[in-house]
């Protein structure tokens, strides 16, 4: 059984924060990511971070203020909630007024768990995971004064935890629709390990109804990956994003617990993704409303 909150009983330094971004038919974007955390002296805290195409913010919340199942994706922070059947949202803040309700349809899970053999790797700094490669929405909210209508729109959803984000990583995702739903998130990081630092990568492409999986553990590695993209190879397949235009918004990235690091993410980022099997050129596609991140310290 698939278990969806990772913190209890742990002890600090920890993270767990669930990624969720809604797309409109017109392209507009909103991502929520709602977050628990525990310092290394055990010191727990809650926040929820709010990205549209333009701006960002920060709300802390206390500890008590958070609640998460460990058994079905459903997170309480303040006076929102967030489940695996849509999202409702209430926040009155200095700055921010977040209020509406989105409905999920039927979510695009993966065959199978997006680390592989690294979930069982103790020591792991950060565990990735995908909860939906895309899902229909139904709904509206209104953030400060402007209504988004998220009917007829497209959602993604993913997850992290761990103690700290890796040193250095990129991190790209996009949802478009032809005759089918099409979907692709990549992830390469330089990942700490035992005394030893390597380039990892997972991908997930979901494309004309069929799954494919691009990972170190496959036998995947990056050719290239730098801020302006990133160049994957595995076996007879090759992918690659290449950042045609982006502006980074703020946000807050943990580090031994503490979301003190500072890292920027475009969400409506214009990325061209070419994906190939042998000579074959699978999709030529240039997404408008991509999300793109690159960060190094």
């Amino acid at each position: 059984m698939a278990k969806y909150d990772h913190g209890r009983g742990k002890r600090g330094p920890y993270f767990e924060g669930w990624y969720l971004k809604h797309r409109t038919r017109e392209g507009e974007a909103l991502a929520l990511i709602p977050a628990c955390h525990m310092d290394p002296a055990g010191r727990r805290g809650a926040s929820l971070q709010v990205l549209s195409d333009q701006q960002s913010w920060w709300l802390a919340y206390p500890g008590t203020e958070f609640h998460a199942a460990e058994q079905v994706f459903r997170v309480r922070l303040g006076e929102s909630l967030f489940t695996g059947q849509g999202m409702r949202l209430h926040v009155e803040r200095e700055g921010l007024s977040l209020h509406g309700t989105v409905r999920y349809g039927p979510f695009t899970p993966l065959r199978s768990d997006i680390m592989g053999p690294f979930r069982f790797l103790p020591g792991m700094e950060c565990a990735h995971g995908v909860l939906s490669m895309g899902h229909p929405l139904e709904g509206s909210v209104t953030l400060n004064g402007k209504r988004m209508d998220f009917s007829g729109g497209t959602g993604y959803m993913e997850t992290d935890r761990g103690r700290s984000f890796p040193r250095a990583y990129l991190w790209t995702q996009c949802v478009w629709q032809e005759s089918a739903l099409n979907s692709l998130m990549l992830s390469v990081a330089a990942i700490p390990l035992a005394g030893i630092q390597f380039t990892g990568c997972i991908c997930a492409v979901v494309y004309g109804g069929k799954e494919y999986r691009l990972a170190t553990y496959r036998g995947a590695r990056a050719e290239q990956w730098r801020g302006s993209g990133a160049v994957i190879r595995q076996g007879k397949y090759r992918l690659t994003a290449e950042l045609l235009e982006g502006r980074g918004c703020p946000l807050r990235a943990p580090a031994e617990g503490v979301m003190g690091r500072t890292v920027h993410e475009s969400l409506r980022a214009v990325v061209r993704y070419r994906f190939w099997e042998g000579e074959t050129l699978l999709f030529d596609h240039t997404d408008r409303c991509a999300g793109f991140e690159y960060a190094e310290i």
